[in-house]
């Protein structure tokens, strides 16, 4: 009864084996010349190597070596198997038409009752095309890193999976740092609510995402990335992810933005200047038309500037301008614009800002020039007309009706402020 049950269990070992997947070779466990013999074989393994049974039955296994074969891979195995222990790694193997295939072994050393190694098994399988995925997605990555754009990689529910080198260079974050997180990290507070609410419309739709973002790096300083991201789709459309591809413009931007400085800006005082005014006034008309807000224009000379260019120097002029326009900033409201008219002239706009409040704002600000000392040449005064951005009037006509009232000022002995009750 015993016997039948060996038997039976032996049949069953052998079904297992020749149905198994895994390719398995038999040897004897002779190591030395000619080596092991080759006494048997599983179909997955004569499937693998592409020979038949009879032509490897009593071969030993250098059959399957070639140039590429790891010499010291096999240096190990030999090692291993020489003292009866197990032994696993990988090589590159040949098949009979003489086609390399990468292989994963797993060689076990097969003992009698008296613990005599006798044969080796060993188990292998044909990795291939792991490795080919796995070199293909070592180029991938060495790819990436070799960009210089910032890319980063997410899984469906927006946690980084993994991002570049570029990435790292830009934000000053690393990869260990980032990986498990939101890229909300990298979020500086400029955007609003919409500008997040347009991405995600746009992606959960199918399509890809194209911006600017402002984003903060690790050490706080603003960085401009122009930004495309894509959703990553399976074989079944399933979403699986997103990719973002983002081009640093910060030195770009900040070009721009100085450009557009010096296309504003009054080179000698920093005030905006007469060109950049006068778009200011033409859309503060247009609000006080459309909402009836009111809005005020004063225009301000400093007193007997030509004999300050005459007596001291035009350097001394230039001071005493510089100084005069930081007097007058430091004075008035961030809402309010504040320009060089031109030469020794300069203007203000007060948004929501009546006459009569404007008038009270030019004579304090008159009073405050009056009491100032300039360290080049003391004491100076200025002299202020006002008037207000009458609705169904145009820019042109109240740079007109403040350029008279200013000059009515002059007239009357400078240092003092004219409005529609003092003309």
């Amino acid at each position: 009864m015993a016997i039948m049950q060996d038997l039976q269990y032996l049949r069953l070992l052998q079904a297992a084996v020749e149905q198994s997947f895994d390719a398995v070779v038999i040897t004897t466990a002779e190591l030395d010349h000619p080596g092991p013999e080759i006494v048997y074989a599983n179909p997955a393994f004569l499937a693998m190597t592409g020979y038949r049974l009879d032509e490897i039955l009593g071969e030993t296994p250098r059959l399957f070596q070639g140039e590429a074969t790891s010499r010291p891979v096999l240096d190990r195995l030999r090692a291993a198997l020489t003292v009866g222990e197990r032994f696993a790694a990988r090589t590159i193997n040949y098949r009979k038409d003489g086609t390399a295939y990468d292989v994963e072994w797993s060689i076990s050393p097969v003992r009698d009752e008296a613990g005599t190694v006798t044969h080796f098994v060993s188990v292998q399988r044909d990795i291939s095309l792991e490795t080919r995925e796995h070199e293909r997605r070592q180029m991938l990555v060495y790819a990436l890193d070799a960009s210089s754009d910032s890319v980063v990689i997410t899984d469906r529910d927006n946690t980084i999976l993994d991002v570049n080198r570029a990435f790292e260079e830009h934000t000053g974050f690393s990869r260990e740092e980032v990986r498990g997180k939101n890229p909300r990290i990298l979020q500086s507070g400029m955007h609003d609510r919409s500008f997040y609410q347009r991405l995600w419309d746009t992606l959960k739709s199918g399509d890809v995402f194209r911006d600017t973002f402002i984003d903060k790096q690790k050490n706080g300083q603003l960085l401009h990335m122009e930004e495309t991201i894509t959703p990553v789709r399976d074989e079944e459309g399933e979403l699986t992810g997103y990719v973002s591809i983002g081009k640093d413009i910060t030195d770009r931007v900040h070009t721009e933005n100085e450009l557009k400085r010096l296309a504003t800006t009054d080179m000698l005082t920093g005030l905006i200047n007469r060109m950049h005014f006068e778009k200011i006034l033409h859309h503060e008309h247009e609000r006080v038309q459309r909402y009836g807000h009111p809005a005020a224009l004063v225009m301000i000379d400093i007193d007997r500037f030509k004999q300050i260019n005459d007596h001291c120097g035009h350097p001394c002029g230039d001071a005493v301008l510089t100084r005069f326009a930081r007097l007058i900033s430091d004075h008035v409201r961030a809402t309010d614009s504040f320009a060089r008219w031109g030469g020794e002239e300069f203007m203000l706009i007060t948004p929501d800002t009546d006459e009569r409040a404007a008038m009270a704002l030019a004579e304090k600000l008159r009073c405050l020039v009056h009491d100032t000392e300039f360290p080049e040449i003391g004491h100076v005064t200025a002299s202020f007309g006002v008037a207000g951005l009458a609705p169904g009037s145009t820019p042109e006509q109240s740079i007109h009706l403040v350029d008279q009232r200013l000059y009515a000022a002059k007239q009357q002995g400078r240092d003092r402020v004219v409005g529609p009750d003092n003309r």
